[in-house]
């Protein structure tokens, strides 16, 4: 997958230093710039959130969560597109992530093409439309509504059966 000529920031925030050194990797050989942070707390006082593109962050770190963090960001209606990556993730976390606007909720380890795709997707998004326009209940505009979950569930499992 070619990226290349992209010069829209993908932020990575996980606690794992060899996840992100391996995000940060493969992203940058497809040509996207690319900045890593080992904790939400780091990325906000970065000030990066506000020219970031896309963020990919984990579930599950030490002090504030991934979850926490698009929380706040969606509070200060900075509403980037979120790949959100974890090993401890649910169906009840998968969907809150989903129905606050994140683009995709993966679990480790992933497919490095499904990841890159997944980002291609998210860097699509118009900027204005992190927030100007809204979503579901008042969300981005790639956020299921409240009528979603019983779709998604269905799709889901469709999809679980073919493996």
């Amino acid at each position: 997958m070619d990226i290349q000529g992209n010069t829209k920031l993908v932020a990575i925030v996980d606690d794992d230093d060899s996840m992100r050194s391996a995000l940060q990797g493969l992203l940058k050989a497809v040509g996207l710039p690319t900045q890593a942070f080992a904790s939400a707390e780091e990325f906000l006082r970065s000030g990066q959130h506000r020219e970031t593109a896309c963020l990919i962050a984990d579930i599950r770190m030490p002090g504030m969560s991934g979850l926490e963090l698009q929380a706040k960001l969606n509070a200060e209606h900075c509403r980037i597109p979120t790949i959100f990556i974890t090993a401890h993730g649910d169906e009840k976390m998968r969907m809150q992530a989903l129905r606050a606007g994140a683009v995709e909720f993966m679990a480790k380890p992933f497919n490095d093409e499904a990841l890159l795709e997944s980002v291609r997707v998210a860097l699509e998004v118009e900027p204005a439309n992190r927030s100007v326009h809204r979503g579901a209940q008042g969300g981005p505009p790639w956020q299921l509504s409240q009528d979603s979950g019983p779709v998604v569930r269905t799709v889901i499992r469709a999809d679980s059966s073919r493996s």
